[in-house]
């Protein structure tokens, strides 16, 4: 029997979560060895190896340790680091997920070495190239052997750049993990009882991307926000490092007047999310399973990649604009939303490695 090993590049916490679908279906199919290889671009205990131990997903054979830096040097570090490890290895394939610096280092990494690149999450776009995201996605989908696309949408942005002979439109795997894990966080997630709410009476709140938490303006305006918001219902806010630090002397200012607590695991994102009344977030993956959970979100941001909860009024783009967020409130907090199966089946990861095996046969 041909065996396929195929090398997984994570390096955010995203990444983790979002590996946990396709490694579940390799682990079901015979012939297939997946190895992970860890970027180490988060780093702290909370934010990276929590998960792993949570998901089931085995600890990582390679773990680069390259940790924060500007763009640049970081990205290097990481090209280095996966090169040596795809010269000295053989591998099939590369499987990358979304848009983070440790996907563009994969990317390009493979690309010279003509190992094939399998871009999951790929034709995602923003339209706004001052994102460091942007700019990643872009150079993976247009290094990328296989294109695996969550939405029509994704199809035709990728349509649009020429790139459609190397297209599959594959459905979500973080919609294949909204199913999988939502049943085991309710048994073993007690945030909701530890923090003393109650199901659609408090609103959940995640800000971490530099465009708000190094801009002081748009965080006070965020938070300003919020304070707003918790004077008619409780917010739940898990803090991002960079925006705990961001805060600085203003932390002392918002605590008890919002439930401010650390990262939260992965158990217990699911379980705020599935059980608030609306998120307000800038993170595109959480207003992604907001949606998922039926929950509608505010959006921190001038644009989203994912504008189908947009089309459909499940979210509402904000940016970090006060009056708007507060718009965006009164009018979610009690309008009935929709949220139709716009993100597949719930067998994404099966469908992709199937093709992912095709392709290298």
């Amino acid at each position: 029997m041909l065996m396929i090993k195929l090398l997984t590049i994570i390096g955010a916490r995203p990444q983790i979560i979002k590996a946990a679908a396709l490694s579940k279906a390799v682990a079901a199919q015979d012939g297939v060895e997946e190895v992970l290889l860890h970027t180490g671009q988060h780093y702290d205990e909370n934010m990276s190896e929590v998960f792993f131990r949570e998901l089931g997903i085995p600890a990582p054979k390679y773990n680069l340790g390259v940790g924060s830096g500007p763009h640049g040097e970081q990205t290097a570090r990481m090209i280095e680091g996966i090169e040596q490890v795809l010269m000295k290895d053989h591998f099939d394939g590369v499987v990358l997920y979304g848009d983070t610096n440790s996907t563009l280092a994969g990317a390009v990494a493979a690309s010279k070495l003509q190992v094939p690149v399998f871009h999951i999450e790929a034709g995602l776009r923003s339209f706004n190239r001052s994102m460091p995201e942007e700019i990643n996605r872009i150079v993976a989908d247009h290094l990328g052997s296989l294109l695996f696309a969550p939405t029509q949408t994704a199809v035709r942005n990728l349509e649009n750049e020429g790139l459609e002979a190397r297209t599959v439109l594959s459905g979500d795997v973080m919609y294949d993990n909204a199913l999988r894990f939502a049943p085991i966080a309710e048994n073993k997630s007690n945030v909701l009882q530890r923090q003393g709410l109650h199901p659609k009476e408090f609103v959940l709140a995640t800000i971490h991307r530099p465009v708000n938490t190094d801009n002081p303006q748009r965080l006070e305006a965020i938070f300003n926000a919020l304070l707003t918001i918790a004077e008619e219902t409780k917010v739940v806010v898990p803090l991002h490092p960079r925006t705990k630090n961001a805060l600085d002397a203003k932390y002392g200012q918002l605590k008890g007047r919002l439930i401010l607590l650390p990262p939260a695991s992965f158990f217990d994102i699911i379980a705020l999310e599935k059980n608030a009344r609306v998120v307000v977030t800038d993170s595109g993956g959480v207003q992604k399973e907001a949606f998922f959970y039926g929950t509608p979100s505010i959006i921190l941001r001038k644009e989203t990649e994912w504008v189908e909860i947009v089309n459909h009024g499940a979210g509402i783009l904000a940016d970090a604009d006060e009056n708007r967020i507060q718009d965006a409130w009164n009018k979610l907090k009690n309008h009935p939303v929709d949220f139709p199966a716009l993100f597949g089946d719930g067998h994404a990861a099966e469908a992709i490695l199937g093709k992912i095996v095709d392709f290298i046969k």
